[in-house]
């Protein structure tokens, strides 16, 4: 709060401290010294930066547009978060395959680079559900086209990949090329019937810049529904080529390689407005098209940092009508309200360790932002990354809500089966806890789309009156219960963790945290092959056999790891649906029930069970940590379980083996 001034303003800017980046969010959460938190959002689309001073105050600045100030009032980190989300749109709830393991890479140089990469993930047995395509896969760089030489047969290859439970997300830029041969390149000539482009200051003639297709570059104006319906039908079509699952939207902030377009931009007060915000270049058109250019809405000035949000609706309606099922979308600019329809990833980092910590960061910030899945470039996007830089972000970033791993055009490979057996081995079982806890996570991103509730979020969430929580961004939570703490420097064995006043249970061991109860900071061991892991005391975990890949782990059988508090007792929650139709939560057909365990006695209340396909699957293990002592017998619906089936280990965990429907209300009682 010393003084510090931030710009916001679109741009297509890596990830550095101070810079204004993809996407702009006006809203601030606060922690008060009494621990109760509020929540403002300054609802303003022009650009702004905003001072922030010991005071404690903040002052924003903006050139323009609506002074529209929302305040959420609490009192909780949580409730603030579940207002905002009230007010701005509810998360999308995302396709259970979007939350396994992804990889993406700028420079396949032909689909053979692809294939090698699906093998190797194969031979190491590396849990995996999504491939992308980056504008390699285009024929020369043009949205709507695939290289039918260097990617020929990428249609029936696709396919194939769809037979194995993988799929496939293809990158499409914000701009057309304009100066294809006539009658060759069609969406480009379509839009220009319809007149859809963003204009010149004169509000007649297209604004050209310059990007990654051919030549000169027009930019639709997603505001004008004219060019949603024309976006929607060029998704539609392209589906029918390429049969697609997901859409990656790059470059929207919008990016251009000009400052301005062709021939620049007219010396007036919206390109050169009297006052600039603290912008990284001090200039409202470096890289980007000129304020004075017309939309649907009016002046970009107004809308420029809504390029982005504008673009979304229709990508996701697209996918909706060209796939029938859940669309996923990945968005670089976001905007307020942009959780409703996209995923984010934090741009275009480096493979450095400073990157890696930082991008907690902002996967912390995308969740106050009601954009829950979110998550960084694994291993880093430029520069060449290193075997143990890239391992330990394999292990940080199997926990991102978001999980890709992608990196630049001339940066050596980094998909973990390419350094071989150990990396290979050590990411395999880290991955393979994250597919283990897809249920749980699963449950947290409803819980977001239902109630607005966050996925990650800081230790300072769920302990706002522990002052030391407030500035640990070292390690996060999943949920309220769940806590990872990543290794997050060169040549380091060991973590210090600070554990907030709670019961804590380390997940590899179940061993209880000595003296977790009590705040305190603990020296944790973390070799090369861990990321130390810990459940707290009091919540529930639902979880369920590991596959390679979500469409064959969700056929396992589930388990529940039940972690005890003081007071020996433990609430948790199972959302489970077919994890790809459309509109399940609105159409009501899924399953819902909740958890409790107190004094030795865990029972079931099933809220919703209106989907079938819970009817095949089993819970087949019950873990409890934090159990007093051995007990005498486990009862389970009634009926005795074998003693050969219970294992209780002195350090007061147990495990019960069993086998029974996931849909039936669970009994259990120890005696």
């Amino acid at each position: 709060m010393n003084h510090i001034t931030y710009g916001m303003y679109s741009r297509d800017q890596s990830p550095k401290m101070n810079a204004n980046l993809y996407g702009v969010h006006p809203f601030y959460m606060c922690i008060e010294n009494d621990a109760n938190a509020h929540g403002v959002l300054f609802l303003n689309s022009n650009a702004q930066d905003v001072t922030l001073h010991p005071e404690p105050s903040l002052t924003f600045r903006t050139i323009g547009g609506v002074l529209d100030f929302y305040v959420f009032l609490g009192p909780t980190p949580e409730n603030v978060i579940q207002q905002y989300t009230e007010a701005i749109g509810r998360p999308h709830l995302p396709p259970y395959w979007s939350l396994g393991y992804q990889l993406s890479r700028w420079g396949y140089p032909d689909i053979g680079a692809v294939e090698q990469v699906v093998k190797r993930m194969a031979q190491y047995g590396i849990p995996y559900d999504v491939q992308y395509g980056d504008i390699d896969y285009m024929d020369r760089k043009l949205d709507f086209t695939y290289d039918k030489e260097k990617y020929a047969g990428l249609p029936e290859f696709m396919q194939e990949l769809k037979k194995d439970g993988l799929h496939y997300v293809i990158v499409l830029d914000p701009f057309l090329s304009k100066d294809q041969a006539r009658g060759s390149y069609l969406p480009y000539e379509l839009g220009e019937q319809l007149g859809i482009w963003v204009k010149n200051s004169d509000g007649v003639t297209p604004a050209v810049g310059q990007a990654l297709a051919p030549g000169y570059s027009v930019y639709p104006d997603y505001f004008n529904p004219k060019t949603a319906d024309w976006w929607t039908q060029m998704c539609v079509q392209f589906h029918n080529v390429l049969p697609y699952d997901g859409i990656w939207m790059d470059m929207n902030e919008p990016s251009n390689f000009l400052n301005g377009q062709i021939p620049g931009c007219a010396h007036n007060n919206l390109n050169n407005p009297p006052y600039i915000p603290r912008i990284s270049d001090s200039s409202l058109f470096q890289n980007t098209l000129c304020p004075d250019s017309k939309t649907f809405l009016g002046d970009l000035y107004d809308t420029h940092s809504l390029f982005g949000w504008s673009e979304a609706p229709p990508t996701f309606q697209a996918i909706k009508e060209a796939t029938g099922k859940r669309p996923f979308v990945l968005s670089r600019s976001t905007f307020v309200g942009n959780g409703k329809y996209t995923a984010h990833w934090l741009g275009d980092n480096h493979a450095l360790w400073e990157d890696m910590h930082t991008s907690i960061i902002g996967i912390l910030e995308f969740n106050l932002f009601g954009i829950p899945q979110v998550g960084a470039d694994i291993c880093g996007f430029y520069y060449d990354t290193t075997f143990e830089l890239c391992l330990r972000w394999t292990q940080l970033g199997a926990f991102y809500p978001l999980s890709r791993n992608h990196n630049a055009f001339g940066q050596k490979e980094q998909d973990p089966g390419v350094f071989g057996l150990e990396f290979a081995t050590i990411a395999r079982s880290t991955l393979q806890i994250r597919y283990s806890l897809l249920p749980y996570l699963y449950t947290l991103f409803f819980e977001a789309h239902a109630f607005g509730n966050t996925v990650a979020r800081g230790l300072m969430h769920e302990f706002p009156a522990d002052p030391q929580t407030h500035e640990i961004d070292t390690a996060f939570l999943w949920g309220s219960a769940f806590m990872i703490a990543p290794v997050l420097q060169e040549a380091t064995r060991s973590v210090d963790v600070y554990f907030p006043e709670a019961t804590w249970f380390d997940y590899y061991t179940g061993d209880k945290v000595p003296d977790s109860s009590h705040r305190k900071h603990v020296t944790v061991n973390a070799p090369l092959e861990k990321i130390p892991l810990f459940i707290r005391g009091g919540y529930i975990l639902q979880t369920q056999a590991p596959a390679v890949r979500t469409a064959k782990s969700r056929l396992n059988p589930f388990g529940l790891i039940i972690a005890l508090d003081e007071q020996g007792q433990a609430t948790g929650s199972l959302f489970w649906d077919d994890g790809d139709s459309a509109d399940t939560v609105e159409n009501g057909n899924y399953f819902y029930a909740r958890y409790t365990y107190r004094e030795g006695h865990l029972k079931t209340s099933i809220v919703n069970n209106n989907y079938r396909g819970v009817d095949s699957l089993i819970f087949d293990t019950v873990q409890i940590l934090g159990v007093a002592s051995r007990p005498n017998a486990v009862v389970m619906n009634g009926k005795g379980i074998r003693r050969s089936d219970i294992h209780y280990q002195e350090n007061g965990k147990l495990v019960v083996h069993l086998s029974v429907p996931l849909g039936e209300e669970l009994d259990l009682i120890l005696q």
